[in-house]
């Protein structure tokens, strides 16, 4: 099975402020996401990593930056991994968002919910599993880094689960926390959930 480590970025003004940044660019992490994207270097440097994989938007470069340097690996970017494409909410607060009445599809029933001018959840859901499962393919018995967005990855977890789409609300993910799941044919395991360093679990061991 493919180990994959599923790692959000680390906070920006965007998320410390509630806005949704979509998948706006020039968006860069803060002094806290910097100190995140260090933390996670330094817990996670050694580990027996193969591969490193992100999203192109800045605030996930800047957090997969410094954990592929102490790797020593090459980082390598997957535009299939953008954030959802939210269309004309792009950029705006989710305060004044909540009283849109697409807001409560979203919210109660995201299979339902177009963004204006975007994409639908489900569009996003099947764009982030296909890159996942692509980079399973390339590495069927390593562990892998994917630095990409909170949504994108919770719908992942809730996909390879068997979780309706309805229900991924129900799971969380802070800015820097890791998502540790084990992917392969026969299924996949959910290993750990929005774990923040430093980590207190040890990577399971593969069969020879």
């Amino acid at each position: 099975m493919t180990l994959l480590f599923l790692i959000r970025h680390g906070e920006n003004e965007y998320s410390q402020k509630g806005r949704l940044p979509g998948q706006l660019p020039g968006i860069h992490l803060n002094e806290h996401g910097r100190e995140q994207a260090a933390q996670l270097a330094e817990s996670l440097g050694k580990a027996p990593i193969k591969a490193v994989y992100a999203s192109p938007l800045e605030r996930a470069v800047e957090t997969a930056e410094p954990l592929a340097k102490a790797l020593k690996l090459d980082l390598e970017l997957r535009p299939g991994l953008m954030d959802g494409n939210i269309g004309k909410w792009s950029g705006k607060e989710i305060k004044k968002l909540g009283k849109d009445p697409m807001w409560k599809i979203v919210q109660a029933a995201p299979s339902r919910a177009r963004f204006p001018g975007g994409e639908s959840m489900q569009e996003t859901q099947t764009r982030i599993v296909n890159e996942l499962e692509s980079i399973c393919a390339l590495h069927p018995k390593d562990l892998v880094v994917v630095v990409f967005h909170a949504d994108p990855i919770l719908l992942a977890v809730a996909y390879f689960l068997g979780l309706p789409l309805d229900q991924f609300h129900r799971l969380s993910m802070d800015t820097g926390a890791v998502t540790l799941m084990a992917i392969g044919e026969s299924g996949a395991r959910l290993l750990a959930l929005n774990l923040k360093p430093p980590f207190k679990f040890d990577l399971p061991k593969r069969k020879k």
